[in-house]
């Protein structure tokens, strides 16, 4: 029995724990003997983790913009798993949306405090902390503005927290024309009609893949001889099966990079590839 309890309080603070290392399988015997180990046998069932999660207090001096905000300590946040339009500055032109977005965040964080819960990966490339923005009664600020349709799904593996809750938000936004579902400016493009005059921003274009090729980094779901999708070898395992994309119209949602007469859209996460 103390062997039993040891065990288990092992197991718990293995699932406490921020990350799981490995999968943990519960076993038991024909005379009704428990045994847990990270080997699955015929007999086992795996135990599911319950990964806790830390939500941090701070004081905001600034909204930048619908997903980026300014704590008063100096740190620039990034909203996770959501994009929103840009708003207009010295360096680019604003979008439909953009000022909409910022000024319903600003609302929301009137007060000046906001509780940051990260996922794991805590940084970007630009040195912004990433996170889930949430009040002190629970609202989910990221979820919201995805809800209102102020903001799209945009979700960067390896932090999927939430992808699911997000998913639902946009789908019901979507279906509902709120915010940015209504603009002209985000409806549909077919990809033949992307060229360089095409605005570099966030788009839903339409198309069929008709063929996968592979470089040394990225399988690609090639559309026509000028434009793919690019998806990560890193980001595969959260695909379905890349060959079930072919031959079906699809609306794929991110932004087009141009190389020469060349267009790729980067996709990482299987939320952006639409089945029509």
């Amino acid at each position: 029995m103390r062997q039993l309890l040891t065990r288990l309080i092992l197991i718990g603070l293995l699932m406490q724990a921020n990350f799981v290392w490995a999968d943990i399988f519960r076993h038991q015997d024909a005379q009704g003997n428990i045994s847990f180990s990270d080997t699955p046998s015929k007999s086992s069932t795996r135990v599911e983790p319950i990964v806790k999660t830390y939500r941090y207090k701070h004081k905001v001096k600034r909204v930048y913009d619908g997903d980026t905000i300014i704590l008063e300590n100096g740190d620039r946040v990034r909203l996770l798993g959501i994009n929103t339009p840009e708003i207009e500055s010295r360096y680019r032109q604003g979008e439909d949306g953009g000022l909409t977005a910022k000024k319903w965040l600003q609302t929301q964080l009137k007060e000046g405090v906001v509780f940051l819960e990260y996922d794991q990966l805590k940084h970007d490339k630009y040195k912004r902390s990433l996170a889930h923005l949430f009040l002190e009664n629970g609202e989910h600020l990221n979820k919201s503005m995805v809800n209102l349709g102020l903001a799209t799904l945009s979700i960067i593996p390896p932090n999927t927290r939430y992808s699911d809750v997000l998913k639902k938000a946009e789908i019901e936004a979507q279906k509902k024309a709120l915010g940015i579902w209504s603009m002209q400016a985000y409806q549909p493009l077919p990809i033949s009609k992307l060229t360089k005059d095409t605005p570099s921003s966030w788009h839903r274009f339409t198309a069929t893949p008709v063929k996968i090729t592979q470089s040394r980094k990225y399988i690609r779901l090639v559309l026509n001889d000028k434009v793919d999708v690019r998806i990560p070898k890193e980001n595969k395992a959260l695909f379905p099966e890349l060959e079930t994309y072919l031959g079906k119209a699809l609306e794929i949602r991110g932004w087009a990079s141009r190389s020469k007469s060349h267009y790729s859209i980067l996709i990482r996460h299987p939320s952006a590839l639409i089945f029509l």
